[in-house]
């Protein structure tokens, strides 16, 4: 996020796409809602009629996977309407012509046709955005899980750019993570092409700091591979073993089957958690983590808020914390660099290695309360919002981009669009959640939304089965008959093993982010006289 959680509540317009907010962000949510109470304008653009859409001044529905054109669309009617900040694009950007050679094709008519908004909606949307005097852009997957997520957040860029909504308090492109400390996971180098801070593998400079306080860095250490490629290099036997942390990819990654199936061929699969999941079923090894409750630690909000956490009760059985598995494990392979004595001496290390992290330690978390990052110096207040005065890169950049389909689209065969998220009161996987009789019992089983229409057309009656069939595997679970999703398009939840949504998705990848589609696949769906019974539901499942 370019700016802080809390000045949601100082925006005077909130453009939210592609989040369940109150769903999947309910404290964030909270946020939206108060602004809108002090007279902010809220516009939701979703395929799906989320509840935030009830609160919303506008609601915009989309075809699933048509972002850019929309996006493109806003922008049409703000630089035609004179509505754009001139100063703002003159002296603190670069690009702009090539932008609006593009975004002039995007007319709100063509617009229409590609995205189903109507024409007028979206000239309604756009001046009310615009016309704000700090606008924010809010979004989440399903703004990111497409073959063209990346066009989708450089056209939301473009967009905040172009009305001089960045770099003031309040404004922003403001991405809300899927789970927490995914934001601090990456920050400290869980990603296959940077070392913590973002710094990146194949600089020689950087490979070099990090040999001299690691002393066993390679010289030409190259790119590694994303959990995606992973599947790829252990079917032609090029990645043989594997370490999984806290995640359970049989139910959560596109195409789950398949990936069931290639981990079903390594040679050797560890799995560490709290509790066995449907991925741990297929470990080697079986490694007891321990609880947010049971260890020291931070984690890092989806604002760049790092935050403190205290060990309440010591952890249970055998469990330890990760921190001490692996530096137990890096011992016995040898290595050194594994003797820290406590997670505080992990962040010092962090912090004299990670420039935005530099001025970060637990005494300084313990004493404010959390910090931001970049917090370069120990003296230094973090920062609550980015691009103040100037862009990172000097120049913030317009990158132009063309509206390009979803790799699969509707056809005779599987006629309907098939999109997934959360629901409230379960939390991903369910590995958790779904042990939890009082959140089992508000979603005891998974289920399909289908429109009335498409409802009365293929036969299923209010709380009928169906079974779904995409190109990769098919699932059998109950109807949600709802006029929220438009007709041709259902919805899954996807935290249920036994009517998993990831069966169906589609495991193509953003070539540059190199993420699944998850929110757009085609689907066929057909009637089932009587529900076949879930194999393993009556305890919840993963």
């Amino acid at each position: 996020m370019t700016n802080s959680i809390p000045e949601l509540e100082l925006a005077d317009g909130i453009l939210v796409t592609g989040s369940n907010t109150t769903e999947a962000h309910p404290l964030i949510a909270t946020r939206i809602y108060r602004a809108v109470e002090r007279g902010a304008k809220l516009i939701v653009v979703d395929p799906r009629e989320v509840q935030l859409a009830s609160l919303a001044t506008l609601y915009l529905q989309p075809r699933p996977g048509t972002d850019v054109a929309w996006l493109n669309g806003m922008m049409y009617v703000i630089i035609t309407e004179g509505l754009m900040d001139e100063a703002f694009v003159r002296e603190r950007t670069e690009g702009f012509e090539a932008l609006k050679q593009v975004v002039l094709q995007y007319t709100p008519e063509r617009v229409e046709q590609i995205t189903g908004i109507p024409a007028a909606d979206l000239v309604a949307a756009a001046r009310m955005y615009a016309q704000a005097e700090r606008g924010s852009i809010v979004y989440a997957m399903g703004i990111t899980q497409h073959t063209t997520g990346t066009d989708n957040v450089m056209s939301c860029a473009n967009l905040a750019m172009l009305t001089g909504n960045v770099g003031r308090e309040g404004t922003g492109v403001n991405p809300l993570r899927g789970q927490n400390n995914v934001q601090g996971a990456c920050d400290v180098g869980c990603l296959p092409n940077v070392y913590p801070g973002y710094q990146v593998v194949t600089n020689e400079a950087v490979r070099d700091k990090f040999r001299k306080a690691w002393g066993n860095v390679p010289a030409n250490a190259g790119v590694g591979l994303t959990m995606t490629q992973m599947v790829d290099a252990i079917e032609e036997g090029r990645l043989r073993a594997l370490y999984i942390m806290g995640e359970n990819p049989v139910l959560a990654d596109a195409d789950a089957e398949h990936l069931r199936q290639a981990l079903s061929k390594l040679d050797f699969l560890v799995v560490q958690d709290i509790f066995p999941t449907e991925t741990a079923e297929l470990a080697h090894v079986l490694l007891p983590g321990a609880s947010f409750a049971e260890k020291e630690g931070t984690v890092t909000a989806t604002d760049r808020r790092i935050q403190l956490v205290r060990k309440a009760i010591e952890p249970v059985g055998q469990s330890r914390a990760d921190w001490e598995i692996i530096c137990e494990l890096g011992r016995r392979f040898g290595s050194t660099g594994f003797e820290y004595r406590s997670p505080a001496e992990v962040m010092d290390e962090i912090a004299s290695l990670t420039p935005i992290y530099g001025g970060v330690t637990h005494a300084r978390l313990e004493a404010l309360g959390g910090l931001q990052w970049p917090c370069p110096t120990t003296d230094h207040p973090g920062t609550r919002y980015l691009h103040k005065d100037r862009f990172s890169r000097g120049i913030g950049h317009f990158v132009p981009v063309q509206f390009v389909e979803a790799d699969e689209s509707p056809d005779e065969e599987y006629p309907f669009l098939l999109t997934t998220g959360r629901v409230m009161h379960l939390w991903h996987t369910g590995s958790m959640t779904r042990r939890s009789e009082k959140l089992h019992q508000e979603v005891p089983e998974g289920y399909v939304e289908i429109n009335p229409e498409d409802a009365t057309r293929l036969g299923i009656g209010k709380s009928g089965f169906v079974r779904i069939t995409s190109r990769r595997g098919a699932i059998e679970t109950r109807a949600w008959i709802t006029k929220r999703v438009p007709p041709g398009v259902v919805f899954a939840p996807f935290h249920f093993p036994e009517a998993a949504a990831n069966v169906l998705t589609n495991a193509a990848l953003d070539p540059v982010a190199q993420i699944p589609e998850y929110k757009v696949c085609a689907v066929h769906l057909e009637r089932m006289a009587a529900p076949r019974p879930p194999e393993g539901s009556a305890e919840g499942g993963g």
